[in-house]
């Protein structure tokens, strides 16, 4: 039986406090993220390994920044003073069953996936960044590419062990305790009880949304802390909910001569999927995930030279990018699936996944402008992943370059927007004429099957700064005023842009409610202050 009221407990091994390094190269590595945020700084560095140790530091620093991979594209796992807990020591495999594992919160998804795919298991909605750790994506309600058919982080996590800034411990399991109809929960701990609120936040219909607190009435516990990045407890362990691995994989990579057919390609593709998982059609075509570059995207694999490296020939015309990824049914031998496809547009073709693909392609006349990679190939379809990676990383690497070489006020500016995907073209031209009204280097790339998209500058003088600032904001609302979030998959970070984009999305009455959690479950500020609110 469920309730709204759960007891905390004490460490299950002795509160020690783990050694503080001051080491000035050790907190030199842990100065900057992903997001390039200024001014990183910290004032010590632990790497826990027990419970305990995170308990007894805890309660001991005045201020403590937990960070995984710093993966983090929002400046959320930048230090500015704080004392930095790494959860690197906190990184193993504690439990598989079937259908779920149990992990500490350190551990890499590629680690767990390599742990999982031992046991012919996965664990489906990883981002695109699979060196993130798992306390990590839980923080953020982190998702990826194949939130199209296996939905959020929040979808997948069935229990979570939380270090609260008491330094006390939260055993939950979801199902277990939800929010009192009168909506809040009560932690009890050794000092007295703690009520703490529901929030009403805003809930677009659109597959993520990574914006504050979640809240709903007679939410589970389990999901106050599923996106807090960081801020109300420090998560040790998690429980995600696993899946067996398709039998197969087929992945395409299809060039489009303009953005418009990309869209209506994949609508095309997306509509299909839906119908075939709708009436349990084996033969349908069972899409996982849809990934678009941009024009600009693919000017920057021209320019590193990441096509030649990867083997990959880019045709003068080509305009976008999908990249698609099909799940099968069942195995089946390649000769068997190279002739489905060379027989796909003849009458007697066999009426299987494949020669759907291919028909619609042709429907579109990209078939030609297809490369399909059959399951069993992995290291070329490791190579297509690769080249829509090494776009991130070329910005990336621009704005490290232009901090280096132009002012250290530069910092990385991008949106992740998500629209309900039959609003995705009006945000696609609300997008262009923000970022090009404003005279910004931009490449836009992202989740086309989740109507998700990533704009970045790509930053050339001090001034694309506040500029892009300016262009993200606009973007930011114009998800808003189309259905969306203005915060898809990344969360808000220590980003300005987006902690204003979070009050106009949700409203002051809303973040005052996140503030008010925050400050029953985190009194004097010490977890990552400056962090989303």
């Amino acid at each position: 039986m469920s309730s709204h009221r759960v007891r905390a407990r004490a460490p299950r091994d002795e509160p020690r406090l783990p050694t503080i390094v001051r080491d000035p190269e050790a907190l030199a590595s842990v100065v900057e993220d992903a997001a390039h945020y200024p001014d990183g700084h910290a004032s010590a560095v632990v790497q826990p390994a027990s419970e305990g140790e995170v308990a007894a530091l805890l309660r001991h620093a005045s201020t403590v920044l937990p960070i995984g991979a710093q993966s983090s594209l929002t400046g959320g796992a930048t230090p500015l003073g704080e004392v930095v807990l790494r959860t690197s020591r906190l990184a193993s495999v504690l439990d598989v069953q079937p259908g779920s594992v149990r992990v500490q919160a350190g551990m890499s998804l590629t680690e767990l996936q390599t742990a999982l795919g031992a046991r012919g298991l996965w664990y489906p909605p990883v981002p695109t960044y699979t060196g993130a750790c798992c306390g990590g994506v839980v923080a953020t309600n982190a998702a990826g590419p194949a939130t199209f058919k296996y939905g959020t982080t929040r979808d997948w996590v069935l229990a979570l062990v939380v270090v609260l800034p008491t330094g006390d411990v939260l055993d939950l399991e979801r199902g277990q305790v939800h929010a009192h109809p009168d909506g809040y929960f009560e932690i009890e701990l050794p000092q007295g009880p703690l009520r703490v609120p529901v929030a009403t936040p805003r809930h677009p219909a659109v597959p993520k949304c990574s914006a504050g607190y979640y809240g709903r009435p007679g939410m589970d516990l389990v999901d106050l802390f599923i996106g807090s990045e960081g801020t109300l407890g420090v998560i040790t362990e998690v429980t995600f909910r696993v899946t067996p691995l398709p039998p197969a994989r087929l992945t395409a990579m299809v060039q489009v001569p303009s953005e418009d057919v990309g869209l209506e390609l994949a609508q095309a593709l997306r509509a299909q999927s839906e119908a075939a998982r709708t009436r349990n059609d084996r033969r349908g075509l069972d899409v996982a995930s849809i990934e678009h570059l941009d024009a600009r995207s693919i000017e920057l694999l021209r320019e590193d030279g990441d096509d030649r490296r990867l083997g990959v020939e880019l045709a003068a015309d080509t305009a976008a990018i999908l990249f698609i990824e099909i799940e099968l049914p069942d195995r089946a031998a390649e000769a068997d699936l190279w002739r489905q496809i060379e027989q796909a547009l003849t009458s007697n073709a066999e009426d299987v996944a494949a020669t759907r693909l291919c028909r619609t392609l042709d429907r579109f006349d990209l078939l030609a402008s297809a490369e399909v990679v059959l399951p069993g190939h992995d290291a070329r379809a490791k190579r297509l992943a690769e080249l829509r990676e090494a776009v991130p990383s070329a910005v990336n690497r621009r704005v490290a370059l232009a901090r280096t070489a132009v002012s250290p006020a530069i910092s990385k500016m991008a949106a992740d927007v998500i629209v309900p995907f039959d609003r995705f073209g009006e945000l696609m031209v609300a997008c262009r004429r923000a970022f090009e009204s404003r005279g910004l280097d931009y490449a836009v790339w992202g989740h086309i099957s989740d109507g998700n998209i990533h704009p970045n500058v790509i930053p050339r003088c001090v001034d694309d700064t506040p500029r892009g600032r300016r262009a993200v904001l606009e973007v930011g609302q114009a998800a808003i005023a189309l259905g969306g979030s203005p915060l898809a998959e990344h969360g808000v970070g220590r980003n300005p842009v987006k902690k204003r984009l979070l009050e106009e999305f949700h409203g002051r009455r809303v973040v005052d409610q996140f503030r008010q959690i925050k400050a029953i479950l985190d009194p004097t500020g010490k977890l990552a202050p400056g962090v989303l609110l």
